[in-house]
């Protein structure tokens, strides 16, 4: 009877195993998507023509080419509505990789390093659903004549809360970069 028993519970068990392990929809990693191309668009709040900084890597981060990247020359004292566009150009049709990022804005967050001499403020000018900075859309600020760097990175799932994050700080910020891009500027 023992037996019995025992060759039940061993028939349930590898039942119960096979069973779980056949699972149609597994919880795994999504995939990070490939952004091959970053459109930062200036354009000045007082009117004017737009400009447009990009970055563009079709074979992808690891890839063997490097990345072609062009600024811009910005008009010292003026204020910028900035709008970030990502795209992966490797896929037929192309695709909006910054719509996804929208939608999932809350995983997602910009931050924005200036060095040189670069006289250019940032100001986020978008949140997520917690009242968090995206950076989709900011505020970009002007000052006297300067050149310099404009560091852009996407961090896919900051700690948002974490010291200074909110206020652009990408040092505690953690999470993984999904792309990033230093851009020469020159003010004007």
């Amino acid at each position: 009877m023992k037996l019995r028993s025992l060759m039940f519970s061993l028939l349930v068990g590898l039942l119960f195993i096979g069973f779980t392990s056949c699972n149609d929809d597994p919880e795994e990693e999504p995939e990070e998507e490939l952004i091959t191309n970053m459109n930062l668009i200036f354009t000045p709040i007082s009117g004017g023509d737009a400009l447009t900084f990009t970055f563009e890597d079709l074979d992808g981060q690891d890839g063997g080419n490097a990345p072609i990247i062009t600024g811009a020359t910005l008009t010292a004292s003026t204020s910028y509505s900035v709008f970030i566009e990502l795209f992966n150009e490797a896929e037929t049709p192309t695709k909006n990789i910054g719509d996804e990022v929208a939608e999932e804005a809350d995983e997602h967050q910009f931050f924005f390093q200036v060095s040189g001499s670069l006289n250019l403020s940032v100001a986020y000018s978008d949140t997520d659903n917690q009242g968090n900075p995206i950076g989709i859309e900011t505020l970009m600020t002007t000052g006297d004549p300067s050149s310099g760097t404009l560091n852009v990175t996407l961090r896919h799932e900051p700690n948002k809360n974490a010291e200074n994050v909110s206020a652009g700080d990408i040092s505690n910020a953690g999470g993984s970069t999904d792309i990033e891009a230093d851009f020469d500027v020159r003010i004007e």
